[in-house]
């Protein structure tokens, strides 16, 4: 973690308490998380109190407080998901990753998440990694979807 990029991010909000959502997301779309120096330097800087920002980090789900992997794996869980498999795809990214939803790969390439609704019903089952769609997913299509970034991971 940066504290200098931190400190950039804040003053491009004018270290504006009502900008504190946003520069939390800022915080977190640079480093896959939220640090806890991060997280401290914030309140210090917009002059809010430690436990406010803590809650903020801990009240929204898109907010992490530990390390996320390079590709953020989400298995949709939704009704047609569900119908058509969901908990089976993920069930199959759990064995072929070695970890259950809501960890990370020790590598720090993979995070695994299982979502409530990703609005793409018509593709189910459906995942996402990162922001790139994965449509009509399969138990063997799995493989392939981890190959696929694995492969990426390597090349970075």
């Amino acid at each position: 973690m940066n504290l200098e990029r931190v400190n950039q991010i804040i003053d491009s909000y004018s270290a504006d308490q009502a900008c504190s959502l946003a520069i939390l997301q800022e915080i977190q779309q640079e480093n896959n998380y939220l640090p806890r120096e991060a997280l401290e330097e914030v309140a210090q800087r917009l002059g809010i109190p430690r436990g406010h920002v803590y809650a903020l980090a801990t009240f929204y789900r898109t907010f992490s407080l530990k390390p996320k992997g390079k590709y953020r794996v989400r298995v949709c869980l939704g009704t047609a998901c569900h119908v058509h498999g969901g908990p089976t795809i993920l069930e199959s990214f759990e064995r072929a990753l070695g970890i259950k939803a809501g960890e990370s790969t020790p590598d720090g390439t993979f995070s695994l998440e299982a979502a409530s609704c990703l609005g793409a019903c018509a593709q189910a089952p459906y995942v996402q990694v990162n922001e790139e769609p994965h449509n009509l997913v399969t138990p063997v299509g799995v493989a392939e979807v981890i190959k696929v970034y694995a492969a990426r991971g390597k090349a970075a």
